[in-house]
C-alpha cells in the first residue's frame, strides 16, 4: 500500500469502527476498490489499525474508563466492587477471546468472501430497521450486571462474520439485555478496547512469528503508525456524532444505508466486476 492508500483505508476505519455499519466490512470493500493485494501483511494492517481507534475510547472516556469504585467491603468483595468495570468488561469479553481463538484462521477465510460481507450487510441492515420496535422495552436499565455484559459478550462473537459489525452485535445484545441505546452503545465501546487490543497483540505476533515476518512488520512501520494515527482522529469524530444521533434517532438509518451498500456490491459481482481478493 501506498501512503494515500494507507489513509483512505484508516479514514474508513475511523468511521466504521464504532458505527453499526461493519468496520472490517467496508474496509475489505475499500481494499478491493483501491485494488490493493491482499498479502498476509494487508491482513493484518486491517486488524491493527482498530487499535488507533480502540485508543479513541479511552481518551474521550478516561474518567470512567480509569474510575475505581469505593466502599466499605472487605475481602474479595471489596476488591470485586473496586474493580467492577474492568471485571464485568472481562466477562463479556472471554467469549470473543476463546471463539476468536479458536477460529482465527476461519475468520479470515471468511475476510476473502465479498459474497459474505455484502449478505451480512443486508441482513443487519434489515434487522437494523426493526431493532428500536423489538427492543423498546419500558423503563430501560442503566445497570450492567455480570450476567447482561456476558450475553453482550456472546453477541460479539456473532461479528467475527464479516460484515455483521462487531458495534452492532453488542449494542443489540445491550438492548436485548434491556440496556437503553446509549448505556448499550457505550459499553459496546468499552468492550472494544480489550477485544481489538487482544485481536492487535494476536495479529502481531502471528505476524511476527511467520517466516521473514519481522522484516515485514519492519518495513512497514510507517504504515501502521500512520494508519493507527489516522483512526485515531477520525473515531473520535465518529464517536461523539454516533452517541448523539443514536440516543435521538435510533439505528433505522444505518439499518437502511447497510442495505443500500450491501446490494450495491451484489449488484457490481453479479455484473461481472470483480470484487474478489486480488
Amino acid at each position: 500500500m501506498n501512503t494515500i492508500e494507507v489513509i483512505i483505508i484508516a479514514i474508513v476505519e475511523g468511521l466504521t469502527e464504532f458505527l453499526p455499519v461493519s468496520s472490517t466490512g467496508h474496509m475489505v470493500i475499500t481494499q478491493h476498490l483501491l485494488g490493493v493485494e491482499s498479502t498476509d501483511f494487508v491482513k493484518a494492517f486491517t486488524v491493527i489499525i482498530q487499535f488507533g481507534a480502540i485508543l479513541s475510547v479511552v481518551c474521550l472516556y478516561w474518567k470512567r474508563f480509569f474510575h475505581l469504585n469505593k466502599g466499605k467491603v472487605t475481602g474479595l468483595k471489596s476488591i470485586l466492587h473496586k474493580y467492577d468495570f474492568y471485571w464485568k468488561l472481562l466477562v463479556a469479553f472471554i467469549p470473543a477471546a476463546i471463539i476468536g481463538f479458536l477460529c482465527s484462521d476461519f475468520i479470515d477465510d471468511m475476510l476473502e468472501n465479498v459474497w459474505v460481507v455484502a449478505s451480512m450487510l443486508i441482513i443487519g441492515g434489515i434487522f437494523m430497521l426493526f431493532v428500536d420496535k423489538l427492543f423498546n422495552h419500558p423503563g430501560k436499565s442503566q445497570d450492567i450486571t455480570e450476567k447482561k455484559a456476558f450475553y453482550i459478550g456472546l453477541f460479539q462473537c456473532i461479528a467475527m462474520i464479516p460484515g455483521v459489525s462487531r458495534s452492532m452485535a453488542t449494542i443489540v445484545g445491550g438492548m436485548a439485555q434491556k440496556l437503553s441505546r446509549k448505556t448499550a452503545a457505550e459499553f459496546s465501546f468499552f468492550l472494544a478496547v480489550p477485544t481489538m487490543f487482544a485481536a492487535t497483540a494476536y495479529k502481531m505476533l502471528k505476524l511476527f512469528l511467520e517466516p521473514g515476518g519481522a522484516d515485514v512488520l519492519n518495513q512497514n512501520m510507517p504504515a501502521l503508525v500512520i494508519g493507527n494515527v489516522v483512526a485515531f482522529i477520525v473515531a473520535m469524530l465518529a464517536i461523539k456524532f454516533f452517541i448523539g444521533y443514536v440516543t435521538r434517532y435510533g439505528f433505522k438509518v444505518f439499518g437502511y444505508y447497510r442495505i443500500i451498500v450491501g446490494g450495491i456490491i451484489l449488484v457490481l459481482i453479479l455484473t461481472g466486476h470483480n470484487l474478489q481478493i486480488i
